[in-house]
């Protein structure tokens, strides 16, 4: 064993807490309880890791431990009668069983639960990226624009409402899976979303919670295997997943699209999530983690961003803002069409959007205005998405932007009106 630090011991916590929970809700039927022993699970890893050393299984230690103080925890309040602790005694596994062998289903039969029609949608998502995602309550708020104790208080009464309707924790039977499928599906995108650029820290990628959707979209897969849309899904995060490597610099350094090292992207990945995409193509029932897995099998069919096929690109955005309109699909959308038309066509289209608070809605202004020459108008607008972003990784890039149109600017070629 080696000693490490608080700070290492927060990144299991971050990287490993929804597994944990995950594990320990299947054994105590309550997730408040649940997220209880975990946590003390975790109190009892800083007084001990730092002088011990991290265990060979950090997870599988934390999962162990946790699930030992429920025991105990219940076994004190058996006079109660509590329903749970029997439940606790009859599943408590033997000390010899591997404890990482629980995670898959836990993670996604807590989803499931959490995602029961009786909660209101966005609550169901806000619920399971706190039990799962690894996001806090206040990142929580943030992308749901509300106060902080606003979604505190929308968390509590929601998993109290699990408990008081004894919602069970299990995968539903298939005449109860479209009640909740679009929710899940919306739970797993937040994730590997969140994990591919984080909205907040010094790193742009958490490969924990990548890696943790990813393996949820293929047991959702292998669950509805004939469901264009969850198969969709896969796909684009696959796709998305292959560039992870081309991504960033050794330094943490954000490296944009057009130029990333494409020999670097993983083509296994492109492959399986291409042969996704034609498989959806031949189901014909387009949707839209459908669309925007096509989106980027185009960008992966591109040997680099100079031969890229933006016409095929802008007729998907077109079919996607048919199927599912949104004014952040329309925000990509501008991103192609600036590159058919120009950007001064995608320009007009973007400020016609209400965005102003999301960053990127100000970073890809920001570019397009670079782009026509209008520096000092650009500057601005990268001031303004710097502010915006939580992530030191976006805002170097986009502050070394912001000093380039200084420089720009200096040199006299400034066309701003």
């Amino acid at each position: 064993m080696t000693a490490l630090s608080t700070a290492e011991i927060e990144r299991v916590f971050r990287n490993g807490y929804g597994r944990a929970v995950s594990a320990l809700v299947r054994v105590c039927g309550d997730i408040d309880v649940a997220e209880e022993v975990v946590q003390d699970a975790f109190t009892a890893a800083v007084e001990r890791w730092p002088s011990d050393g991290l265990p060979p299984n950090p997870i599988g230690w934390i999962i162990a431990t946790a699930r030992n103080r429920s025991i105990d925890r219940f076994r004190r309040e058996a006079s109660r009668a509590d329903r749970h602790a029997e439940a606790t005694l009859m599943h408590a596994p033997d000390d010899r069983e591997p404890e990482e062998s629980l995670v898959r289903d836990d993670q996604l039969r807590l989803i499931f639960t959490c995602c029961h029609p009786a909660l209101a949608t966005g609550v169901q998502v806000a619920l399971t990226l706190r039990l799962l995602g690894g996001l806090s309550t206040g990142e929580i708020a943030r992308a749901f624009l509300v106060p902080e104790a606003t979604m505190a208080q929308r968390l509590v009464r929601a998993k109290g409402k699990i408990r008081d309707a004894r919602i069970p924790y299990r995968v539903p039977d298939d005449s109860e899976l479209p009640g909740r499928l679009r929710a899940v599906l919306t739970v797993v995108y937040l994730i590997f979303n969140e994990g591919y650029a984080a909205s907040s820290g010094d790193r742009l990628v958490r490969d924990d919670l990548c890696d943790d959707a990813v393996r949820l979209g293929r047991l959702l897969a292998e669950l509805m295997p004939d469901d264009p849309e969850v198969m969709g899904l896969l796909a684009l995060m696959l796709l998305l997943q292959s560039r992870r490597p081309a991504r960033t610099l050794p330094d943490g350094s954000l490296v944009v699209l057009a130029d990333q090292d494409r020999s670097r992207w993983d083509r296994r990945l492109i492959a399986e999530g291409q042969a996704i995409v034609l498989q959806c193509l031949r189901w014909n029932r387009p949707g839209s983690y459908q669309i925007q897995a096509a989106i980027n099998a185009v960008h992966s069919d591109a040997p680099n961003a100079a031969t890229t096929d933006w016409g095929q690109i802008l007729a998907l955005y077109d079919q996607h803002m048919s199927v599912a309109p949104s004014p952040v699909v329309a925000l990509n959308r501008a991103v192609a069409l600036a590159e058919v038309e120009g950007p001064g066509v995608a320009l007009a289209v973007v400020d016609g959007l209400e965005l102003h608070d999301y960053y990127l809605f100000h970073a890809i202004r920001a570019d397009l205005l670079r782009r026509l020459g209008r520096t000092a108008d650009a500057a601005a607008a990268y001031e303004a998405a710097i502010a915006r972003s939580e992530n030191a990784a976006e805002r170097d890039f986009l502050g070394a932007r912001r000093r380039e149109s200084d420089h720009t600017r200096a040199a006299g070629s400034d066309t701003s009106h």
